[in-house]
This record gives C-alpha cells, structure tokens and sequence, in this order.
C-alpha cells in the first residue's frame, strides 16, 4: 500500500494530466477500477477552474473567444493547479502565462489586459479601509506637505502596459464596444481602487505610476515627487494628488517628523 502523501500526489497529477492512468487503489463502487468513472471527473474539475478562469477574466475570454480561451486555460490549469483550496484566490499567475504562451503572441497588449483583470480581482477583495476625507488636509501646513507620508488605501493596485491596454479592456467588459486600437499610439498606466463598494479603474498620468508606487513604499511626498519628475519633468503634483483622492486611493497621512520621535522615543 503506497503511503497517504503518495496517493495523493497521484490522484492530483492524474487529475490534470489525462495521459496518466487511474491511481492506484482508487476503484468504484463495485471494487473495479473505472477509468470512465475518473475521467468524468477529471473533465469536470479541468472544467470548473477553466470556468473560474472566465469569470475572472472576461475581456480576456471576450477579445480571443471561447474556443481559444478554453483551450489557453486548460494548458494553465495544468502547468498551474489552484495552491489552495480557495478559488478566488487562483489566476494570480495567469497573465504571465500569457505573455509566455505562444498562440497568443500575436496579441501583444492580451497579457497586460489580463493583468488589469487580476489586479481588479485583488482590489475588490481587499480589506475594507475609509477614504481620507479631503478636508483633512485643511490640518496641513503647506511648508509640511514635502515631509509627508501619504498612506494608500489596501486595494490600490497600479498596471504599466506599453500598449492602450486600459482602452482594450474597457471596450471588451460591460456594453463596452470593440473597435480598432491603433497599438502604436502609445501605453498607458492603470491605477485600480475600491473605495467603496465598487472597482474604481482609471488612467494615470506620466509620472503618476512612479508616484505611488513611492508612495506605496513608505517615502514622503517630497521623494515620490523626485521619483516622478525623474521620469516626467512635467508631473504635476497637485493635479495627481486630486485624481488619488478623487478615486479615494489614500486613507490617511503621516508625517515623517513624528516617525522618527516615535522610534526614538520607543528605544530609551
């Protein structure tokens, strides 16, 4: 008799891979292996997380369709099985796949689509936090703006993609209509947030994506706006700090002055 952890690793490889036989000890109800019997259920569980896949990724099953998307999933769901029992969580490696995956290579833009769909996903199940009301920062002298440590709500999520991919995505989710992208036009840079109870998905200007990612790592203000002017001279500052409120991106501040007299004051 094989042990426990063996049989198990069996019956999870023979369930995604349909060259393999039946497990070894796994019989009907009449004591006989039945092979027919495993492979319904092995279609049904390839099925069900190719499913799973579609629901998360709708522009993505849309823009290739469903024989395409089908058989793109089926591959992943192979190479890629669900690490945990909790299916919201599966996908999270599904556009890589995709840049990798070579029938899709003439779609250069459906990898950065799916990586907006991802990013949606994680921000609508993120933890719950209350948007920073703009009337706070009435408290805020403007000569203490640069030392400031903005904080980010938990969904925030940001895409950079070298291609239009937000405006692919939006004209393939909801009634939203296909038309021609011209690819050569330009990328644009996702900011995706949930404020409240709807997913908020939105462009970001040149140098904004540098900002809060800066932002998202703890530095001030002060540095994030270096970190954005390094790659765009024209950012401006006061124009991205409304879009984060507007799209209730931020939760709260901090200054950097009272971290460090907190620190000190916990190590004497």
């Amino acid at each position: 008799m094989q042990p426990l952890s063996e049989r198990q690793r069996s019956f999870a490889a023979a369930i995604l891979d349909a060259a393999l036989p039946v497990p070894q000890g796994l019989v009907g109800p009449d004591g006989e292996s039945s092979p027919k019997r495993f492979a319904v259920y092995r279609n049904n569980v390839v099925v069900g997380l190719t499913e799973t896949l579609k629901d998360a990724f709708p522009a993505v099953h849309r823009i290739v369709g469903t024989e395409f998307f089908q058989a793109m999933a089926r591959t992943y769901v192979v190479i890629e099985p669900p690490p945990s029992p909790i299916l919201l969580d599966y996908g999270a490696g599904f556009p890589d796949f995709i840049r990798h995956f070579e029938p899709a290579a003439s779609l250069p833009y459906l990898a950065d689509v799916a990586r907006i769909e991802r990013a949606w996903t994680e921000a609508y199940h993120s933890p719950e936090a209350a948007p920073l009301d703009p009337r706070a920062f009435k408290a805020v002298e403007p000569e203490q703006l640069p030392g400031i440590r903005l904080l980010l709500h938990p969904s925030v999520r940001v895409v950079r993609s070298q291609f239009p991919a937000l405006t692919i995505w939006r004209m393939n989710v909801g009634d939203g209509v296909p038309a021609p992208v011209d690819l050569a036009a330009g990328g644009e840079d996702v900011l995706i947030a949930r404020p409240e109870a709807d997913v908020e998905v939105r462009s970001i200007p040149g140098g904004g994506l540098e900002f809060i990612r800066a932002l998202a790592v703890g530095t001030t203000v002060l540095a994030a706006l270096k970190a954005a002017i390094a790659v765009d001279p024209g950012f401006d500052l006061s124009a991205n700090l409304s879009g984060l409120m507007q799209a209730g991106a931020l939760v709260g501040y901090t200054f950097a002055q009272e971290e460090i007299s907190s620190r000190s004051a916990r190590r004497s």
